[in-house]
């Protein structure tokens, strides 16, 4: 079965680790059928959410009009999402978590999300797996918040420089999981 997948990156370097598994997820994803749109957000101007809690009241899922406001509807239509990151410092990219922390808006404008599919993407410079916990469990956590089933979830440590990726199984890891969704 076709599904719509929302792919929201979090890395401001178009050629690095992370983008190289968003691509190969992306490939696989669309070879099965799946219709993908992608959302860079560091290319994006998306502010932090302000708590103002005046959700939908202009129509758009924030008061405050930026480019959230057509990510949104994505998420909305989404069968599945995919987070895919960095860690930077040992937590989530600012660039990607103004678009999650966003997210609220769908849940205060009382938009039915339940149901949805989620998976992770990261990536990290240390050896250490329990570096992504910073991202890992953050994700997690939302995805219960919003009755989102975790599909899956690709780790892979290691990688600081452009093109340390295909040292690893880290965009085969990332392809393959276009198999869970």
């Amino acid at each position: 079965m076709s599904k719509k997948i929302v792919v929201i990156t979090g890395s401001p370097r178009k050629n690095g680790n992370s983008f190289a598994m968003t691509d190969a997820f992306i490939k696989a994803a669309e070879a099965k059928g799946h219709s993908v749109t992608r959302f860079d957000a560091a290319l994006k101007q998306v502010g932090g959410c302000r708590a103002c809690e005046t959700c939908f009241s202009t129509g758009k899922a924030c008061t405050f009009d930026d480019d959230f406001n057509t990510i949104a509807p994505a998420i909305l239509e989404a069968d599945a999402i995919v987070f895919t990151t960095p860690v930077y410092w040992y937590s989530i990219p600012a660039q990607i978590k103004g678009v999650i922390d966003r997210i609220f808006s769908l849940v205060v404008g009382g938009k039915d999300i339940a149901g949805k599919e989620c998976a992770l993407i990261t990536c990290c410079e240390e050896d250490d797996m329990s570096v992504m916990d910073g991202v890992r469990i953050p994700i997690e956590r939302m995805a219960a918040l919003n009755k989102w089933k975790v599909v899956g979830e690709v780790l892979i440590p290691g990688v600081l420089n452009v093109g340390d990726i295909t040292k690893t199984d880290g965009c085969q890891k990332a392809a393959d999981l276009a198999d869970a969704i």
